[in-house]
């Protein structure tokens, strides 16, 4: 009785292994997010809006995603009679997954710690889950060289900035003068302690030009989202 008990045991263990790899996988989600694996060699001059949106799409269509509607994550200041425009109003409902099919924000509010439960949550964006279009990791603090500068033109709640300063190199038309906001995505400071540490917006840029944004840690990329 105890033999037959026995393997009774072990046929059932071999069964529920049997079951256990024979279980699917659950899909990876669809590509969602992507930091651009290049940018357009012009400093913050994107074309506006967009021409930044056709380099996210183009990007997109490359690795088999350009099904899907890209924006990129940028705001616009008022100007010309046109109203600002917010990068988070941009990027559709979420979640949003890299190329790993990792989930870096499940909707816009967790993207930008809209209430103090989802801000003390925090979003999952940051240098192990910032891919490019390709899956690629990209250069931060550490790497040589470092390029962790993301252009956003944001304020760190998604929102345009609407004083008198340029924070967009008027509006992603500009290689010469002004200024765009940046943000860092590996969530660092170069190793220094407090300081601004965030995603979307961190410092201002010393000037538009690419030779400018190489100047204070970037390379002209931006942050890409499906929209749809």
């Amino acid at each position: 009785m105890k033999k037959t008990c026995f393997v009774a045991g072990l046929w059932l263990l071999g069964s529920q292994a049997a079951l256990a790899q024979q279980a699917p996988e659950a899909p990876k989600p669809p590509l969602g997010f992507f930091v651009t694996s290049t940018g357009l060699g012009k400093g913050a001059d994107l074309g506006g809006l967009a021409g930044a949106d056709a380099h996210c799409q183009q990007l997109a269509g490359a690795v088999g995603a350009g099904h899907r509607t890209w924006h990129a994550y940028l705001s616009t200041q008022p100007s010309g009679g046109q109203p600002a425009v917010n990068a988070r109003d941009r990027i559709g409902k979420g979640p949003w997954a890299n190329a790993a099919g990792v989930i870096v924000a499940n909707d816009v509010a967790h993207l930008h710690g809209d209430t103090l439960e989802l801000a003390q949550l925090g979003n999952n964006l940051h240098k192990k889950t910032a891919y490019t279009e390709k899956g690629e990791a990209l250069k931060g603090v550490g790497d040589t060289p470092n390029e962790h500068d993301i252009l956003t033109g944001s304020k760190p709640d998604g929102t345009a900035y609407t004083d008198a300063a340029d924070h967009t190199c008027k509006n992603y038309t500009s290689s010469g003068e002004g200024t765009v906001r940046v943000g860092h995505f590996d969530r660092t400071n170069g190793g220094r302690t407090g300081g601004n540490v965030s995603w979307n917006s961190t410092h201002d840029s010393r000037g538009c030009s690419q030779e400018n944004l190489v100047a204070t840690g970037g390379a002209g990329y931006f942050y890409c989202f499906a929209a749809d």
